[in-house]
């Protein structure tokens, strides 16, 4: 029986997630499958890989053949490298020690490189939003400058217009409170003569 190690789709339409998994190879794609080796989630940045190594290596050197984007994604994670050092320990050209020193070096620069380029993106992310948040800023000062040019001639004309009416309004108030004046004093005496 043939062993394939590939991946099997899951997850929703436009949002793919992936099982590793080793397979029969006459077996559907998302059919039936010996065992589950780890997932392979492409929606996120970077890409999330989870994978069981030492299950893979076992696979490999059982026999099984990596489909060809499972073999990018196990050349990520270190597993053909640790195959290949196993294959040097079974020739005798290495010992288990140098194996597992190869291996745990090449893991560290690998995970330097990663999280290097997680702190570019993260770094990336960062002056985005503060070239987008100074942008709105000087876009808001603009706004509020031509807001205040433009109330600033409005406010004026309606001084200027007001200014007459304000003033006929005094002038108008004025006769009429003198007129009352001195109607008032002519109307007492009247009043006085009828309680007499």
């Amino acid at each position: 029986m043939p062993v394939r190690i590939r991946l099997q789709r899951h997850g929703k339409k436009g949002k793919p997630f992936y099982w590793v998994v080793a397979a029969d190879s006459r077996a559907k794609r998302d059919g039936k499958y010996l065992e589950k080796l780890g997932i392979y989630n492409p929606n996120t940045n970077p890409a999330t890989i989870e994978l069981d190594v030492d299950g893979s290596v076992k696979w490999l050197q059982n026999g099984a053949q990596p489909s060809e984007t499972a073999k990018r994604i196990l050349s990520y994670k270190g597993v053909l490298l640790k195959h290949h050092l196993l294959g040097g320990l079974r020739k005798g050209a290495l010992t288990e020690e140098q194996v597992e020193e190869k291996f745990n070096a090449w893991l560290e620069e690998k995970s330097n490189i990663v999280t290097s380029k997680v702190d570019g993106l993260a770094k990336a992310e960062a002056d985005a939003k503060a070239k987008a948040l100074k942008a709105e800023k000087e876009v808001n000062e603009k706004r509020m400058a031509a807001a205040a040019e433009a109330e600033a001639p409005a406010a004026e004309e309606v001084i200027e217009e007001a200014a007459p009416v304000v003033e006929e309004a005094a002038e108008a108030a004025a006769p009429e409170a003198t007129a009352e004046e001195t109607a008032a004093p002519a109307e007492a005496p009247e009043e006085t003569k009828e309680k007499e």
